[in-house]
């Protein structure tokens, strides 16, 4: 629990750049429901991990910078969510999955595409060609311009990184959270 000393410190902070964020966030989505969600998102994850800053111009920086890695997200987020509406659209009605049944597949498909920007290039690439295009080996590392078996480790790599999360997520899921040791990332042999 804070002390009343960094809660008045983040009650200030609050108060001082708010709606200067806000404001600014709405200038770059357009959107003043979006700016207010995000808004309100930052200072939570301020909560979540509070920082000092040694003046407002630091603070408005560092709100910005933080700002603007979630208006990414947010585009991002949307742009798969827009190939998903496209993709259910062109499916026949009779055969279009259930509202509970989309949201699961959203979902799962903005995980995927951020355990993927967690991927060196490379490997990431060579994962979406080889599982999702289900190309061979061969024709990835044509299309790589490496060879067959950097594919090879590239996949394998992938394909770890996804068990190492998978098995990170089932004990994150399971009663007390569980400890799992931290990831290192991929290492790439190129």
């Amino acid at each position: 629990m804070p002390n009343q000393a960094s809660q008045a410190e983040f009650v200030s902070l609050y108060c001082d750049h708010h709606r200067w964020l806000q404001s600014w966030l709405h200038r770059r989505l357009g959107s003043a429901a979006d700016a207010a969600d995000l808004a309100h998102d930052a200072f939570l994850k301020l909560i979540q991990v509070p920082r000092r800053f040694g003046s407002a111009p630091e603070a408005r920086s560092y709100l910005r910078s933080m700002a603007n890695g979630m208006c990414v997200d947010l585009w991002r987020r949307r742009n798969i969510e827009q190939a998903w509406l496209e993709t259910l659209a062109a499916q026949p009605e009779a055969v279009a999955p259930s509202a509970e049944h989309q949201a699961i597949v959203l979902e799962a498909l903005s995980e995927i595409d951020t355990m993927l920007r967690t991927l060196p290039v490379k490997v990431a690439r060579a994962f979406v060609m080889a599982v999702a295009g289900d190309m061979t080996h061969k024709e990835v590392a044509r299309e790589l311009n490496v060879s067959t078996r950097s594919v090879t480790t590239y996949v394998a790599q992938a394909m770890l990184h996804c068990l190492q999360l998978e098995a990170r997520l089932a004990v994150a899921d399971t009663p007390g959270g569980g400890w799992f040791p931290p990831h290192p990332g991929p290492r790439v042999a190129l």
